[in-house]
């Protein structure tokens, strides 16, 4: 009888084991799944190259589309354009434009190419990579960067989201709602 008991035992507290297993994963891979697709919709940024058509008001950008577009860069009115990294024909850039006045007008322009390198602060020191891949230089760092992309014309580290301030040759500040983090460029 007492066989027979832990045996009925065994098998109950093994079917409640299998039974809660098996629903659970396949939702989170889904979720995943269905959140980065959405993430994907949602990015409003334009990536290509830049064209030589551009000039001192004017940007052309061969997109990854394979369309060619201009956008008018605007140092006064109701939208401002707000160029890092500068411009460069050939230079990899993302951007992000809005309609006004019947022309599409760049708010934030982004050089992917100057983003590219190796930079460091006191706490920090980083390569970020062409491809996507960000490569942490400080061993003792609880939770480096190791991915990194343009979303709607903000830098994603990670999970992290910058608004970039500032993009040039040898610096580099980004803000989010912890602050202003200053980076400069290593050799």
């Amino acid at each position: 009888m007492k066989k027979s008991m832990k045996g009925l035992v065994v098998v109950v507290l093994t079917t409640f084991l299998v039974m809660g297993c098996v629903d659970r994963k396949p939702k989170q891979v889904a979720d995943k799944d269905a959140a980065s697709v959405e993430e994907t919709n949602n990015d409003s940024t334009v990536y290509g190259v830049c064209g030589d058509g551009t000039a001192m008001h004017t940007l052309q950008i061969i997109s990854d589309a394979g369309d060619t577009l201009m956008y008018m860069l605007n140092s006064d009115g109701d939208v401002i354009s707000d160029v890092q990294g500068g411009l460069m024909v050939g230079d990899r850039l993302a951007i992000v434009g809005v309609q006004a006045n019947g022309e599409r007008v760049a708010q934030k322009v982004i050089n992917l190419t100057t983003l590219l390198g190796k930079w460091s602060s006191l706490d920090k020191n980083f390569e970020i990579q062409e491809g996507g891949g960000v490569q942490s230089f400080v061993k003792a760092e609880s939770n480096p960067w190791t991915t990194w992309k343009i979303l709607n014309g903000k830098l994603l580290l990670n999970k992290d989201t910058f608004i970039v301030n500032t993009l040039g040759a040898d610096s580099l500040y980004l803000e989010n709602n912890e602050g202003i983090f200053a980076f400069r460029r290593q050799q």
